[in-house]
């Protein structure tokens, strides 16, 4: 894949699957956009990669502000990967609704707020992309992961009616639904699992990278189940 003369923006861009989908990305010849709302480490950024740290993509202000930033200094916007997220475990007897807003917020919103954000300079670049990064979650939520897989599924959703409205415009929306992705953390906290089975975070990048490509620009709407062999 030739990605070369894109620009495209990646939220989360500091986590494990951002840095390693902008690894991918930067290898095909893209330049990247990460948005992260920590502060972004200098060390291990692709070339010519553009850091955006301190942004809470749950507002749309900051979405907007971030995007119009982008759009300055790498002159264009051609496409938008939504990775910023997070993860929590919580049976609903015993829990709070905060853990139910709290996912809508981190995996949902930010979503929303992104592809609103960029969608008018995705607009004149002509063959934008869009992809998000849902979960197999969503599909079937076992014990614990209710605010998850609700939040999860809402980005599902999010994709199938944003592509239905980009359709005619140029413009491709899809998601990935990885299973459990192979992280520091999450070896920390499933210490007795087979790790070799779970989605490595570059294999999971390339699905991603495949669907900002122009050979992609038949496949809209999909979401495309990325489980590994859990």
């Amino acid at each position: 894949m030739n990605l070369s003369g894109k620009v495209l923006a990646i939220t989360g861009g500091g986590g494990v699957l951002g840095q390693a989908t902008a690894a991918t990305l930067s290898a095909y010849g893209a330049r990247v956009a990460l948005i992260d709302h920590s502060q972004p480490q200098a060390s291990g950024q692709p070339p010519g990669a553009l850091s955006y740290g301190g942004v809470d993509l749950s507002l749309a202000e900051a979405g907007r502000s971030v995007m119009e930033r982008i759009v300055k200094d790498a002159g264009r916007l051609d496409g938008l990967i939504n990775i910023a997220g997070g993860f929590r475990w919580e049976k609903l007897g015993g829990g709070t609704l905060e853990s139910w807003n709290g996912m809508y917020r981190l995996n949902l919103q930010t979503a929303v707020v992104a592809c609103q954000a960029a969608l008018p300079y995705l607009l004149q670049a002509g063959s934008g992309r869009i992809v998000n990064v849902g979960a197999m979650a969503a599909l079937k939520a076992t014990t614990g992961m209710g605010p998850y897989a609700a939040s999860k599924a809402g980005v599902a959703r999010l994709t199938e009616s944003l592509a239905e409205e980009l359709k005619d415009r140029g413009i491709t929306v899809n998601a990935i639904l990885p299973s459990t992705l192979d992280t520091p953390k999450n070896r920390v906290d499933m210490p007795q699992a087979d790790f070799s089975r779970w989605v490595q975070p570059a294999e999971a990048a390339e699905v991603i990278a495949f669907l900002v490509s122009h050979e992609a620009r038949a496949v809209t709407g999909a979401l495309i189940p990325v489980p590994g062999r859990v």
